[in-house]
């Protein structure tokens, strides 16, 4: 199949003079046989005429040679079938016109005889031979036009770096080469289907005259198409009775969309070769249109990660510059409220020094968590593990929020025996002081809060944590408030993520995603869930994390008692402390250990 270069198209009706005049016989055996048999008739008439004058000049084995070019010539030029039908009549003309006894078929030599055999069959080989010839220079001049059109396409599409870009390309050239009308159909994001735009402008801008008009568009079959990935529409087996043939774009990853082609004469894509080059097309849009989008991802992925990081900058820049105002704020409140503090009466200013001080301390609050923030997401932090027990770090967070939790009565229920843990100290009081200082501010007054600590090892399935000892310890905070909004379990541990997002509650959502960087900077996992009753009722949330057991250190020599032992993270009064919060007062629940919830295990 000879196709123009795509390069000196739009309209491939359009060329040179000279391909056209060389192209003339071609076309007319191709498109009107009888015509090109009596075109070899009258080349021969025309040789005839021509040996008729120089007989008597050369010798008639010469004049064969006449006959042999015009064969040669019509073999070459207008096919087989007619080079054959020059071979019969040339030797017929040489026969009559110029064998003695002459205008006659007779032979008065029968070595004519032989010379007639040899004519006829070199004019049948030079017909047979300069016909393969012919069909091996089309079909390789097809093979590198089809070379050339695709070259031509995937130098363009590797230059494209929008969808737009890509769609201008591929409808202009597929459009081309093929002769057809195009449309291509890109999904949005609920995955429907429709026409993408048109390109750029400039030499993105895809021509009109290969644009496949709305009225030929079925936009049915290329949904099916594309949800099914498989071809539809004319000259295939599903639904035929589209005016288009419609193929998916089927990239690596997955299918990008689909293109649709109308083309002038459907025998064209019968053809396999055209069929196959029609696919390749398809094949190079789909990986242009899947670059595409990684870039833009990529794109997108680095943008996100500068602006985290200008604003990780910002945040640590401000919280220093805010810090020590804050502070001298904080304390020049504390001396002016103490200045009142012995007066017989109180003043007129008692409350609002009271006030400052407790706004100052909050912003100050805040000020440590952009800070804290900043820090745990800088990369550059290295944690100070010590071996720690679980209840001084509580009870070290529960000293350190003593003021939040006034109006919270307190549970501690931590099972004996927990290990210790490699843990750093700061960080992990943090961690308990945001989680409860969360669960103060969302839970009505008086409401109690529970703390929750047991170790699980692998016997029940779990996967091991830990590095040694194969388990983990998990802590619970559970509190009798609202609950959690629907849907936002996953999201509550986002920065700058609230549970209401215009709420009377003081806050800007950092407490909670400080909490989760802690945690998996220590190697474990944290989640919240929803308390429900029998009858459905939400009677609280549960925010719970796990930290792995790894295996303690051994005892010194002589020591029993593994407070005692060299590295311990151990405070006067903190074990106290958390030993004297698990004394329940009169009339509270008995104490019940967690179920093996699968749901919410890391």
């Amino acid at each position: 199949m000879n196709r123009p270069d795509p390069d000196a198209l739009p309209d491939r009706r359009q060329g040179d003079d000279a391909k056209r005049r060389r192209g003339a016989l071609t076309a007319l055996a191709r498109r009107s046989p009888p015509r090109a048999y009596a075109f070899a008739l009258g080349i021969g008439a025309a040789i005839t005429l021509l040996a008729d004058a120089l007989l008597g000049r050369i010798d008639l084995a010469n004049l064969v040679m006449l006959y042999l070019g015009g064969v040669v010539f019509a073999a070459a030029k207008l096919g087989r079938g007619p080079g054959v039908v020059l071979s019969f009549a040339s030797v017929a003309a040489f026969d009559f016109f110029f064998v003695p006894p002459r205008l006659s078929l007779s032979v008065s030599d029968t070595q004519y005889l032989l010379t007639f055999a040899v004519m006829l069959l070199t004019s049948l080989v030079i017909s047979h031979l300069t016909s393969s010839l012919r069909r091996e220079a089309g079909a390789a001049r097809c093979r590198e036009q089809r070379t050339s059109a695709m070259y031509a396409m995937a130098r363009e599409l590797a230059a494209a770096l929008a969808v737009g870009e890509i769609v201008a390309t591929g409808s202009r050239h597929v459009g081309a080469v093929f002769g057809a009308r195009v449309a291509i159909l890109l999904p949005d994001g609920a995955g429907r289907v429709g026409r993408a735009g048109r390109g750029t402008g400039g030499s993105g801008e895809a021509d009109p005259r290969t644009m496949l008009d709305d009225a030929a568009l079925d936009l049915d079959v290329g949904q099916w198409v594309y949800d099914q990935q498989k071809p539809a529409g004319r000259g295939t087996d599903t639904l035929p009775g589209a005016a288009a043939r419609y193929l998916p774009l089927k990239a690596p990853m997955r299918t990008r969309g689909v293109l649709a082609v109308a083309v002038r004469d459907p025998v064209e894509l019968q053809v396999p070769e055209q069929l196959r080059m029609l696919e390749t097309f398809a094949a190079q849009i789909a990986l242009a249109l899947e670059r595409v989008h990684y870039v833009e991802v990529a794109r997108d992925a680095l943008v996100d990660m500068e602006s985290e990081r200008l604003r990780n900058s910002l945040l640590s820049a401000i919280s220093h510059d805010l810090r020590t105002p804050l502070t001298a704020i904080v304390g020049l409140a504390s001396t002016l409220a103490q200045s009142r503090a012995g007066a017989p009466e109180p003043q007129p200013g008692d409350e609002l020094a009271e006030a400052i001080h407790d706004e100052a301390l909050r912003m100050t609050g805040i000020v440590t968590n952009l800070l804290d923030m900043a820090r745990l997401q800088s990369g550059t932090l290295q944690l100070n593990r010590q071996w720690t027990l679980v209840e001084e770090t509580v009870g070290a967070a529960l000293r350190a929020c003593r003021r939040v939790l006034a109006r919270h009565p307190v549970q501690v229920r931590l099972d004996a025996g927990l290990p210790l843990l490699q843990l750093d100290a700061v960080l992990m009081e943090r961690l308990f002081a945001n989680l409860l200082e969360n669960a103060a501010k969302y839970t009505p007054e008086g409401s109690p809060l529970v703390i929750r600590a047991y170790y699980a090892g692998t016997a029940d399935g779990v996967a091991a944590q830990g590095t040694a000892t194969g388990g983990f310890v998990r802590v619970s905070l559970e509190d009798s408030g609202p609950g959690l909004p629907p849907g936002m379990s996953g999201h509550l541990f986002e920065k700058f993520t609230r549970g209401e997002r215009e709420s009377a509650t003081p806050g800007i959502g950092l407490g909670l995603a400080i909490c989760r960087a802690i945690v998996e900077a220590h190697g474990g996992a944290i989640g919240a869930v929803n308390r429900t009753a029998a009858d459905g009722r939400v009677e609280g949330a549960t925010f719970w994390f796990t930290l792995p057991a790894a295996a303690e250190p051994p005892s010194p020599d002589g020591a029993e008692d593994p407070e005692e032992s060299a590295g311990l993270n151990v405070g006067p009064g903190l074990a106290a402390e958390a030993a004297e919060a698990q004394t329940l007062p009169a009339g509270a629940p008995p104490r019940v250990p967690l179920p093996h919830d699968p749901e919410i295990r890391p």
